[in-house]
């Protein structure tokens, strides 16, 4: 690997110091919120936390392929797409590009195998990575009469470099509750655990990776088209499990169902 390539890694792994040292202990944020997600977040075990501020934005469609044949009722696509923001708003740092293939088991549980394309600028536009993912992914969906639970177990395959995959399985629920006064209103609270199952020079050591917290609301504009609004914590650890990075974010998704 030349100069400028063990640059851009080593730029990965640096980012949470270069970008949010300054911005360690001195932002005020509604605690009363951000306390009680990150109850579901690890503790700082060594090093420093540093903190920051922005969004992601998501496009989410799924559907059935029943529109091409009948006979392919059974089978779905996923397309998604996001943009993320850091810095106090002030940089975009990361894009995600999704599509996945699924095919349901019954009206509840599905399975999927897809690729994500992740370009990120992750100390500035000065640093790019082009990272390539491939997933498998089952889903399983229960109805309740006090709201829906969602399971989705996933694995990544992260590729940083060809020839050094990086596995990360996650693990996400999630919770959904109309309002009664106002059923097209909902309440929307997740969570999502990733671990890195094995060490690589470029995707970190084996571990715990991060974790994301949601708490929200959500509107249904139709059965086929919702939006959810509310507040994200993401807590990572960086590449050696020594800094820890919390962000707090305003996440904003549109899902489109067909």
């Amino acid at each position: 690997m030349d100069a400028a390539s063990r640059e851009k890694f080593a730029a990965r792994d640096r980012w949470p110091i270069a970008m949010m040292r300054r911005l360690k202990t001195s932002r005020r944020v509604h605690w009363a919120i951000v306390v009680g997600l990150a109850l579901s977040t690890p503790m700082a075990r060594a090093g420093e936390l540093y903190q920051d501020t922005g969004s992601w934005l998501q496009l989410y469609g799924e559907g059935s392929l029943k529109f091409i044949h009948p006979e392919l009722e059974n089978w779905r696509i996923w397309l998604e797409a996001q943009a993320r923001l850091n810095n106090d708003w002030q940089q975009w740092y990361q894009g995600i590009l999704r599509a996945a293939l699924g095919y349901s088991l019954s009206d509840r549980a599905t399975l999927w195998v897809g690729y994500t394309w992740v370009p990120t600028h992750p100390a500035g536009p000065s640093i790019y990575i082009s990272e390539q993912e491939v997933l498998a992914a089952f889903r399983y969906i229960a109805p309740t009469t006090w709201g829906t639970l969602t399971f989705r177990t996933m694995m990544d395959v992260d590729f940083l470099r060809g020839d050094q995959p990086r596995f990360r399985p996650r693990q996400l629920i999630r919770f959904l509750r109309p309002f009664g006064v106002e059923p097209r209103l909902s309440l929307v609270v997740w969570d999502e655990v990733l671990v890195r199952a094995n060490s690589t020079p470029y995707g970190g050591a084996a571990g715990f990776d991060q974790n994301r917290a949601f708490l929200g609301l959500g509107w249904s504009f139709s059965p086929g088209i919702r939006a959810e609004l509310g507040y994200m914590n993401q807590y990572i650890d960086d590449a050696k499990h020594v800094n820890n990075i919390m962000q707090h974010l305003v996440m904003g998704s549109l899902f489109v169902n067909f």
